[in-house]
């Protein structure tokens, strides 16, 4: 039987107890949502004992807090404590396990899908510089995901790495993660996964998705503190990955004076981390958990669902998502204005929404020769006030245009 939305009353009380909902209407969750006021003061409590007791001191007494983000992070993936590390973002995770491939050979090849982040191409593109390596991008069906057939006639003894980005920061669309998985895994290609707008919208299942790396963001569907971030990384796959930097929590010299890697994912840490934002962290994996990912992802479908039929009914309003399944990601134009614009004037009236550019998804906005989106992503947290408020303003906006 499929899951069903959160109760309205179990809504109230979870916008009660997040004080962003009584100041502002928020449709920038893709962007970074509103921490509850519990992952506030659990934020604040270590910053206290900080300055109560010195940091260094305080970290002793944190150190607890941190192992139990790590394990809840483990629970939220269907993976082990050993396989997850605590970053300091989505892109630092994913940055870091795609510098310790090591160097790159000329021939080699990279397969990419279309919609991947911006960040992550670029860390290709510098990574491969001075090779002759060809990053290439994998055919996307007439939905416009990523092709698992396609991606099937594409494969080499020369493919060092299939990356896909999960849930893209441009629109609705959801990818086939799980079954691009079977095809990297049938090949033996490693296969890392940008879960940066999935972790925390929808179950994941590492397992399922068949990935050997996998990096997700603390501040968007987790609600968690800016700054943090976790990466899995399949303990199988461990030891093929060198660091690029290291120091003497991830590291530490042995008798001969000579380093000597973690066992575990944590080998992608740094001693210097900000423990209070890790306190945060774990507060809203916690909270994740209780209410329940499957519960989580049938709130923010139904409401993403009807605010794109809403959109749709708009004159002069063009909703641009693709995809056969959708997530809480709503991109769409507004006819002769730039995306840029809706946002600072929705801006003004209280209403935040995103705007996007080529940078963030340059493969898939020239592809479909978008210069611009604006984006309305929702949350589990998004009421029918605010839906009717977002329209009402987009309205008045689109009979300005005419």
């Amino acid at each position: 039987m499929p899951t069903v939305p959160l109760t309205p009353a179990a809504l109230q009380a979870l916008r009660a107890a997040t004080p962003g909902t009584r100041t502002t209407v928020h449709f920038n969750h893709a962007g970074a949502s509103l921490p509850s006021a519990a992952t506030l003061d659990a934020i604040q409590a270590h910053l206290r004992r900080e300055a109560e007791q010195g940091p260094m001191e305080a970290g002793v007494a944190a150190r607890a807090l941190t192992d139990k983000a790590r394990s809840l992070a483990a629970r939220l993936l269907n993976a082990q404590p050993d396989e997850i590390a605590l970053t300091g973002g989505n892109s630092p995770g994913w940055g870091a396990a795609f510098a310790a491939l090591g160097p790159w050979r000329d021939g080699d090849r990279i397969l990419v899908g279309r919609h991947e982040w911006g960040g992550n191409l670029a860390a290709m593109r510098l990574a491969t510089r001075g090779a002759d390596v060809s990053i290439e991008t994998i055919p996307s069906d007439d939905s416009g995901c990523v092709d698992p057939e396609a991606l099937q006639t594409m494969l080499d003894a020369r493919v060092r790495l299939i990356a896909l980005t999960w849930l893209p920061a441009n629109g609705g669309l959801i990818n086939p993660a799980a079954a691009i998985g079977r095809v990297a895994r049938q090949a033996g290609v490693p296969y890392f996964v940008d879960a940066a707008q999935a972790v925390g919208q929808l179950p994941v299942d590492v397992a399922e998705v068949g990935c050997d790396v996998l990096s997700g963001a603390g501040r968007k569907a987790l609600r968690g503190p800016r700054g943090t971030g976790l990466l899995y990384v399949r303990r199988d796959f461990l030891p093929r990955l060198t660091p690029a930097f290291v120091d003497t929590y991830s590291a530490p010299l042995d008798a001969d004076g000579q380093p000597r890697l973690r066992g575990d994912a944590a080998r992608f840490e740094s001693a210097e981390a900000s423990l209070a934002l890790r306190c945060g962290q774990a507060n809203a994996l916690q909270e994740a958990l209780d209410i329940g990912l499957d519960a989580i992802r049938a709130q923010i479908d139904a409401t993403a669902g009807a605010l794109r039929t809403e959109l749709a009914a708009i004159a002069g309003i063009d909703v641009l998502d693709q995809g056969r399944e959708r997530s809480g990601l709503v991109s769409f134009n507004l006819a002769g204005q730039e995306a840029s614009a809706v946002q600072r004037t929705l801006a003004a009236q209280g209403i935040v929404i995103g705007s996007n550019g080529v940078p963030y998804t340059p493969l898939d906005m020239n592809a479909r020769g978008l210069a611009q989106i604006a984006r309305a992503s929702v949350s589990y947290l998004t009421s029918a006030d605010d839906i009717d408020r977002l329209l009402q303003a987009l309205r008045t906006l689109a009979r300005q245009g005419r």
